[in-house]
């Protein structure tokens, strides 16, 4: 599942705020967690409890900016956490490009702020069924704090990756929302056009023409058949 990047930011930092932590997160990468060096953290405490969306935002190495691209990539292509390996640009379109490849590998994947086609996609790709349709919420906790546009641009700098992602993914999902409608309409078409055919072969042997009648012509048994019908 994929979120408009500036949601979903928002929303990991009211939780991080909260006192959410990925403490038990090895960040495994080629057979290894990075080092301190690697990977510093932003707080010093046991958690960020009380961040502000400024602070959140100051520290360079949170793990929540491009946070999509990051987990979709293969991390391997570019050393890992080893921001020394490579260039700064060189590394960021490695991993928007890994990350556009795995999401279209992928037989399904859904957006958060589409649903219903979700959850279409989701049930005509795996031939299942949910209980009960899926429910938009469009009123979230992201959705519910207030930021000025400085702040807005500031989180899609950030997360410009994920920016980038986010409309790559919104175009593919499209597509194969539309691909598959189409397909399921010409199958119904389908559908149709052999039921009918069978009612026609099943009148044709119910109620076979006389001979001697012209051709086309209606026969008495039929005649007979309509008042009942």
């Amino acid at each position: 599942m994929l979120r408009d990047p500036v949601s979903r930011y928002l929303s990991e930092w009211k939780h991080v705020q909260r006192g959410a932590t990925w403490k038990t997160s090895l960040h495994v990468c080629d057979g290894r967690s990075p080092t301190p060096d690697e990977l510093p953290t932003c707080y010093p405490g046991d958690d960020w409890s009380g961040v502000s969306l400024r602070e959140f935002m100051d520290c360079t190495y949170n793990l929540a900016n491009n946070r999509q691209v990051r987990m979709l990539a293969d991390l391997s292509l570019v050393g890992c956490y080893n921001l020394t390996s490579m260039n700064e640009s060189e590394r960021n379109a490695i991993l928007l490009q890994s990350a556009k490849s795995n999401l279209k590998n992928m037989a399904f994947f859904g957006l958060t702020e589409f649903q219903r086609k979700t959850q279409f996609l989701f049930e005509r790709t795996f031939n299942l069924k949910f209980i009960s349709p899926f429910t938009q919420f469009n009123v979230t906790r992201a959705s519910n704090v207030d930021i000025n546009e400085g702040a807005r641009q500031r989180i899609e700098e950030l997360n410009f990756l994920d920016v980038q992602l986010y409309a790559y993914a919104k175009d593919l999902f499209q597509q194969r929302y539309h691909r598959t409608k189409q397909l399921e309409r010409q199958r119904d078409r389908q559908k149709r056009r052999g039921e009918r055919r069978l009612q026609r072969e099943h009148r044709g042997r119910q109620w076979p023409r006389q001979d001697g009648n012209p051709e086309g012509a209606v026969t008495e048994d039929y005649n007979s058949q309509v008042v009942r019908w």
